[in-house]
């Protein structure tokens, strides 16, 4: 009778511990997840914030509708791509359509920026300087945002990995998670958009 006990103990003891794992499992999830929805408000912001400065900077770079035009374009397939990834952070592809699609905004943003010094008048707008600021300090939010999104999936993976965590994950299919990591280092730098 005593060693049916101790086996039905060893049973209900590795049962909670497997319970124990998958719930850490599920919490570190839910932690990335809720991760890239910070980063999402943020996206939203600045795709918000971007035809505002596109329309405002049209009635001085008259001659520039082509850059005006890549810019909205590149605003548009990052929107595409950030919607695509929101139902699903976890996925990798889409993951990797997005930072393809925000490092296209950013070089896109570049050159927007770069063309703008040669306005003057532009520069001197106080509405370009008002959707300026707030396009500089939406930058330094999606860094932050996006940072702490990086920790948290590296915090999942790690845990997903381990033994004897990595045995639960494969049963229960917790995907490897993928990191919002822009490749190219000029576009990983925040935009800048100082007109001072």
């Amino acid at each position: 009778m005593s060693t049916e006990i101790v086996v039905a103990t060893i049973i209900i003891l590795l049962i909670a511990y497997l319970i124990s794992i998958y719930n850490k499992l599920i919490s570190l999830r839910n932690r990335f997840r809720n991760g890239f929805a910070q980063i999402d408000v943020q996206l939203k912001r600045r795709y918000e914030l971007i035809p505002n400065l596109v329309e405002t900077a049209r009635a001085y770079m008259e001659h520039e509708r082509e850059t005006l035009s890549a810019v909205i374009e590149a605003r548009n397939s990052a929107a595409k791509a950030a919607k695509s990834a929101r139902r699903d952070p976890g996925d990798a592809a889409a993951m990797h359509r997005l930072v393809g699609a925000e490092a296209g905004l950013g070089s896109a943003l570049g050159g927007f920026f770069a063309l703008a010094e040669n306005y003057p008048e532009l520069k001197a707008n106080t509405t370009m300087s008002q959707l300026m600021e707030e396009l500089s300090s939406t930058e330094n939010r999606v860094a932050f945002a996006r940072q702490a999104f990086n920790d948290a999936v590296m915090d999942y993976n790690t845990q997903r990995e381990l033994f004897p965590n990595n045995m639960v994950s494969s049963f229960f299919e917790f995907a490897e998670a993928e990191s919002f990591e822009i490749e190219d280092a000029e576009i990983r730098e925040p935009v800048e958009v100082s007109f001072g």
